[in-house]
């Protein structure tokens, strides 16, 4: 099948799964696990924090973090579209008892900081205590610009706040601006970064932070079943995500910009090509279009589309131009 619903579906590539045929492994929750342990060390370097911690999965990652940032009643700020409040299921609320406090995001990704400064509580009993403030970068498919990404930490720093990015696709955001990750990571006090999606490993994410954040958020993953075993078998691929992935997804990029065109010329389609700036494409769909029909019919030629009034087509390690191609020809079949 070719796929664009979203850069989850990425297959692990061949070196990943020859290093996870002969990883070594040991019991990760006694520490024991040498391939955990090197991939954590290595994140942890490579991103500037003092550590680092593997996580089944971005969700995890996003939760241990806030878990480890507040306490039961405590509050935090992020955006109405984040993803650690609207599509993770409320776990913030219902395993931490923390309260979310989302704003709107503007057009480009980004809360307003005057947004944000105005919802920080007064220390006052009838209010949650605001502790921290959650960015996400990339988000939607956009990028935060470095200045606005600095300046709301000098925000969060002044309000005595700590500030988590939600950097899924954070590896996007770099290789679109040319930069190392870390450029975009030194601003934040945790980070999460999947490995599951562009970046092509099967499983898992990576959450930064200093020694403190980590020791507790070790302690609520165990507690949250999220202690693995031998877990190196899973490391190895991550390592390879981290090492050998992340300049490649400029060819995501160059792909979607393509695929952004070769859909603009299609009348049932309305796309903002200024609006592609990673892997993500979101096309209107003219109101007299049964896109739901229309993606039935692609599914029986091979092809997987998300459908909706507003497309999200996602681009990735398994798709190449061709498969763009066969996508737009069987879009014109159809739409006759």
């Amino acid at each position: 099948m070719i796929d664009f619903r979203s850069d989850t579906v990425t297959m692990p590539t061949d070196a990943m799964r020859r290093a996870m045929a002969t990883a070594e492994v040991g019991d990760d929750v006694y520490g024991d696990d040498p391939t955990v342990n090197r991939l954590e060390a290595m994140a942890a370097d490579m991103y500037g924090f003092d550590e680092a911690l593997f996580t089944s999965s971005g969700t995890q990652a996003n939760l241990l973090a806030l878990m480890s940032h507040c306490e039961r009643g405590d509050e935090y700020i992020c955006g109405q579209q984040a993803h650690n409040y609207k599509f993770e299921g409320g776990g913030a609320a219902v395993l931490g008892s923390i309260q979310p406090q989302p704003l709107n995001n503007q057009a480009d990704g980004s809360i307003l900081l005057s947004d944000i400064k105005g919802a920080i509580k007064p220390d006052d009993v009838h209010f949650a205590n605001t502790r921290l403030v959650s960015l996400e970068n990339t988000i939607g498919g956009k990028v935060l610009p470095q200045s606005y990404i600095a300046d709301a930490q000098q925000l969060a720093f002044n309000h005595r706040l700590k500030i988590h990015l939600d950097g899924a696709r954070v590896a996007n955001a770099a290789v679109a601006q040319n930069i190392p990750i870390s450029d975009i990571t030194q601003y934040f006090d945790s980070v999460s970064i999947c490995l599951s999606k562009g970046l092509c490993a099967p499983v898992g994410s990576i959450l930064l932070g200093d020694e403190r954040l980590i020791a507790k958020a070790r302690r609520w993953r165990k507690m949250l079943g999220g202690g693995m075993r031998q877990a190196g078998i899973l490391a190895a691929a991550a390592s390879l995500a981290i090492t050998e992935q992340v300049e490649r997804l400029a060819v995501d990029h160059d792909n979607a910009r393509y695929l952004a065109e070769q859909l603009s010329t299609l009348a049932e389609f309305s796309v903002d090509l200024q609006s592609v700036q990673t892997n993500m494409v979101f096309a209107r769909v003219d109101e007299g279009v049964d896109i739901g029909s229309v993606a039935a019919k692609l599914k029986q030629s091979g092809i997987l589309i998300s459908p909706g009034s507003m497309v999200r087509l996602v681009t990735h390690a398994d798709i190449s131009r061709g498969d763009i191609d066969s996508l737009i020809s069987e879009l014109k079949r159809h739409l006759k």
